[in-house]
């Protein structure tokens, strides 16, 4: 229950409006997972906003991303706000849709769809066939050396070394 409290107040308050601040501006919009908030996001967000003057992150749902990915290890509440606290984030939209249309690009006057390049065609195309159409999707290169799935992967390995338990 407390859990739906929270989606539906973040949903709520996080809702993109149309402000004085964003309309004479090149808004640069990406969504993200954000599990496990690593220098690669950091990164990311960085070069994401170099490309306008104001950058919206979404971060998207459990369920959403566990259709391509898997299921993240901290909570939505938890990468939502390590997110908000990035220099380089303007706003952060919860649980926006996965896909975006044209309406929802043009209700939060999107200049710029932005992703990382580790996607395959097919998968961009799925998520960003909108954005792709509209001539508005850049690709920015991955970070290579760590990931998420790189840091549990550190994780296991040391824990399976034993080194967690050297005092």
């Amino acid at each position: 229950m407390i859990k739906v409290l929270f989606s539906l107040f973040i949903l709520l308050f996080s809702v993109p409006s149309l402000s004085d601040e964003k309309t004479n501006k090149v808004v640069v919009y990406t969504d993200v997972v954000g599990d496990l908030f690593h220098l690669g996001h950091v990164e990311f967000f960085k070069r994401a906003r170099a490309l306008g003057d104001y950058l919206i992150v979404g971060v998207l749902e459990d369920h959403v991303v566990e259709e391509y990915k898997r299921t993240p290890i901290l909570t939505l509440e938890e990468r939502v706000r390590v997110i908000q606290a990035c220099k380089y984030v303007d706003e952060v939209i919860v649980a926006p849709p996965l896909r975006l249309t044209e309406n929802l690009i043009k209700e939060w006057n999107i200049s710029y769809v932005v992703h990382g390049d580790d996607f395959s065609p097919e998968l961009l195309e799925d998520q960003y066939g909108t954005a792709m159409r509209l001539g508005i999707l850049k690709l920015l290169p991955y970070t290579t050396g760590i990931s998420t799935t790189n840091i549990i992967e550190r994780i296991t390995s040391r824990y399976e070394l034993g080194e967690f338990h050297k005092k």
